[in-house]
């Protein structure tokens, strides 16, 4: 069985500006270059992969099924514009805030690896040659622990919240570029 790599993308901070719990298109703001990167992954055969814990399903800000009916627009404007998001896996549980049977230890909110490992499951995804660009560290511990092998902080927020990123980044010695535009995501050859 032949494995192809993915790109494995954040959503909130990555693809759209973090406004904090965006789950309806009015509050949808794409971020700069995001159309592009994603058209650039899809011509070069990357399976392309959202990652996102959702941590407002798990308090009750809004449900699964709003969360669905976002992502079906959120991927249908991703069409409009000729790139193609091949899946999205969501966390919907919070270890601490999350109500009901959404406050569990699981392992799909990352840091752990569960989204990435079920992707690699269904997608034969080769993750050594993988590209994941996330916003926080706990994006690039989970894709440390499946495996990926091409790593980058995205810095799209304030600079206070980059530096402490950044920070946490070199204390755990973690091999990790930052980035300031997604035009600077390296995509190799496959």
């Amino acid at each position: 069985m032949t494995l192809t790599p993915a790109l494995f993308l954040d959503r909130d901070g990555v693809i759209n500006i973090d406004k904090g719990y965006v789950h309806q298109a009015a509050e949808c703001e794409f971020v700069e270059g995001i159309f592009d990167l994603v058209k650039r992954a899809n011509s070069l055969g990357y399976q392309v992969i959202v990652v996102t814990n959702q941590a407002g399903i798990a308090r009750g800000y809004y449900t699964e099924a709003q969360f669905l009916d976002f992502s079906a627009w959120m991927k249908s404007e991703f069409s409009r514009n000729q790139a193609h998001i091949d899946e999205i896996y969501f966390c919907p549980h919070h270890p601490v805030h999350g109500l009901g049977e959404y406050h569990i230890e699981c392992d799909c909110r990352k840091p752990a690896p569960g989204m990435f490992l079920k992707a690699q499951a269904a997608f034969n995804i080769d993750m050594q040659a993988s590209v994941m660009v996330g916003d926080n560290i706990s994006d690039l511990e989970a894709a440390i622990a499946a495996g990926v092998g091409n790593l980058n902080l995205f810095i799209s927020n304030s600079i206070d919240r980059a530096i402490t990123e950044i920070e946490q980044m070199q204390a755990k010695e973690l091999k990790i570029k930052t980035l300031t535009s997604l035009s600077e995501v390296k995509l190799p050859s496959i």
